[in-house]
């Protein structure tokens, strides 16, 4: 599992010291589909960076209802992760894994010095900052300026591109939790896209077109 962690590394420009003790205090840990990799129930400390799979970004209001805000993929980490490590607090979000999972998480009392040690690490924490509040502001812009028609093909669209892949193996009920509605106006809007010619469905399976 090294060397897969090494060879994305090296494919990030890091340079050879930084790859070295990220490989040496690190530690790799998989997650299975479905299952939470990081919530504000943990310890935190470390910040998840991903090898292989998909994992999605999940922020909770205070009566527990939970919103999607962005995908994380191979090379990426966790941008809100870096902000909560640094700052020195627990995670206020829910990373969970979209597909089996490969992470390599990272100890956050190293974070300081690489930002100054490193200008290859520094680089690579501000471009994660800045790629995800792009994504965070399209996000807002979604919910405050689109109907929900608009915010699930968006949602749709969005995860075509990160699993690179046509079908979407999804019920009705897990998208709903993700947008933080019902499966009724999901099913509905759904059958809207339908007709629409956007997409085609089967059972737990949607084909955007």
């Amino acid at each position: 599992m090294n060397e897969l962690a090494n060879n994305i590394l090296h494919s990030l420009g890091f340079e050879p010291d930084l790859i070295r003790e990220i490989l040496t205090i690190g530690r790799f840990k998989k997650v299975r589909e479905s299952n939470t990799a990081v919530s504000p129930e943990t310890s935190g400390g470390e910040v998840p960076f991903v090898l292989k799979g998909l994992l999605k970004v999940l922020r909770s209001d205070p009566s527990g209802h939970e919103v999607f805000l962005y995908y994380l993929e191979k090379s990426e980490a966790c941008a809100m992760s870096l902000t909560c490590c640094l700052e020195g607090k627990k995670p206020e979000y829910r990373l969970v894994a979209e597909q089996d999972s490969e992470l390599w998480m990272i100890p956050a009392g190293y974070l300081d010095s690489w930002i100054v040690k490193y200008p290859s690490f520094r680089r690579f924490i501000f471009l994660s900052y800045q790629t995800r509040f792009d994504e965070l502001l399209t996000t807002i812009d979604s919910i405050t300026f689109s109907n929900m028609d608009d915010r699930l093909y968006k949602y749709l669209l969005d995860t075509k591109q990160a699993t690179g892949s046509y079908a979407i193996n999804k019920t009705h009920e897990q998208i709903a939790r993700d947008l933080d509605t019902s499966r009724v106006v999901i099913s509905r809007l759904m059958k809207q896209l339908e007709r629409e010619g956007k997409i085609e469905q089967s059972r737990n399976l949607i084909e955007i077109l």
